[in-house]
């Protein structure tokens, strides 16, 4: 007997378009993997905020008017429909006028004979809370998967906690990638039963070992050599890697992600370590899998996180970690061969950290099998799993 594919509709503004390629990759590799199993059959609809004109001196907004209204990646058809924003309250309206913006989207293709079976939402507010009032309208069961900012930090707002408390009842269920977003969603007052945890995977075909000299040679990099990822904005603790550079003399820094490098380049300048900081920017996946292998070490130094996929991307090159006691780190770092977590959140004990694991010489498989732990195809399985609990298994 036959088995119709269940249609899932992701709905999600974090989701990779033309204009921010490296935007959301963490919610496109889950969908896009388990999109490849071909139990499902898979559409996105990713709301940005409308503007009218694309020019560059409106940034980020002139930007958003550069993303298409239609697109394909990875065979997974997208939609990018338009949702006002309102200055000083649209953080509070938002879920609203994006779910009103989607709505009509929406019914458009169900006119058209695509009736989704489920949205599965990510990134709770404002995404999550629009899905969950579009879900009402339409009569469709909802998952909210949580993916850390939205409860670390959004929640501690009254309003917008309301809210998430609101849409966390009424979804059919509800996903964290660590426990410890878990535990957020069960203090705001959400029932355990409704909250499971499904952590990110790492894709160990991408990020796999390589010769760390011919890396660094590659990429016109010196020796020793840390690397610290991801957005660069205070909370990343890329200043306080920079910072430990003064106690690791001959040792260099690579720091990729997006954002202004103003302030870094200042940080740099102020503890005498310019020469030995390189902002490279935001880097495709195979490109970042180079970096990660070029480097003795990863320092993740975030006042935040939830489950860092920059933790499993490295190990899976075989390049240990440092990283700050954040969300699930300590569930990622589980021995001394795949770094260190540190006790206290500055540049003295990051470099301590180095030092210590300098001093290893940790083999880069025996690095690379702690990574392993967390594939793709379990994720999948359990993300397939909680679509049939959801009551809309396919037929």
């Amino acid at each position: 007997m036959n088995r119709t594919p269940l249609r899932v509709l992701v709905f999600s503004s974090l989701f990779p378009n033309e204009s921010e390629p490296f935007k959301g990759l963490f919610v496109e590799q889950r969908v896009r993997k388990w999109h490849a199993q071909g139990h499902t059959d898979t559409r996105v609809v990713a709301p940005v905020p409308w503007w009218p004109c694309r020019h560059r001196m409106f940034g980020k907004y002139g930007v958003y008017a550069a993303v298409p209204h239609v697109d394909n990646r990875s065979g997974i058809p997208i939609l990018y429909p338009r949702y006002p924003t309102l200055p000083k309250i649209g953080m509070t309206i938002a879920p609203l006028l994006m779910a009103l913006a989607v709505l009509p989207v929406l019914r458009k293709l169900i006119r058209r004979g695509w009736s989704f079976d489920i949205i599965d939402a990510h990134y709770f507010y404002p995404d999550g809370v629009a899905a969950v009032l579009v879900g009402r309208w339409l009569g469709k069961p909802v998952i909210v998967t949580a993916r850390g900012s939205d409860l670390n930090l959004i929640s501690r707002y009254r309003l917008p906690r309301q809210m998430i408390r609101w849409a966390a009842r009424r979804a059919a269920m509800n996903v964290t990638v660590a426990t410890t977003l878990r535990d957020r969603l069960i203090a705001i007052g959400i029932d355990p039963r409704q909250v499971q945890v499904v952590p990110n995977g790492v894709d160990t075909d991408v990020f796999a070992p390589r010769d760390r000299e011919t890396a660094r040679a590659e990429l016109g990099l010196p020796g020793p050599l840390l690397i610290s990822v991801g957005r660069l904005v205070k909370g990343k603790g890329h200043d306080l890697v920079i910072e430990a550079l003064r106690d690791l003399p001959g040792w260099h820094v690579a720091i990729i992600g997006d954002g202004e490098q103003s302030g870094l380049r200042a940080v740099a300048q102020r503890f005498g370590v310019a020469d030995r900081v390189r902002l490279v920017g935001a880097v495709e996946q195979s490109r970042l899998a180079a970096y990660y292998c070029a480097a003795d070490a990863l320092v993740l130094a975030s006042e935040m996180e939830g489950m860092p996929n920059v933790l499993l991307e490295a190990l899976a090159c075989g390049t240990p970690v440092v990283a700050s006691a954040v969300g699930d780190v300590r569930q990622i770092v589980t021995s001394p061969v795949a770094g260190r977590v540190l006790t206290e959140r500055s540049a003295t004990a990051i470099a301590h950290a180095v030092r210590e694991l300098d001093a290893q010489h940790a083999a880069a498989q025996d690095v690379r099998s702690e990574a392993e732990r967390f594939s793709w195809a379990r994720t999948t399985e359990a993300q397939l799993r909680l679509f049939a609990a959801a009551g809309v298994g396919a037929q």
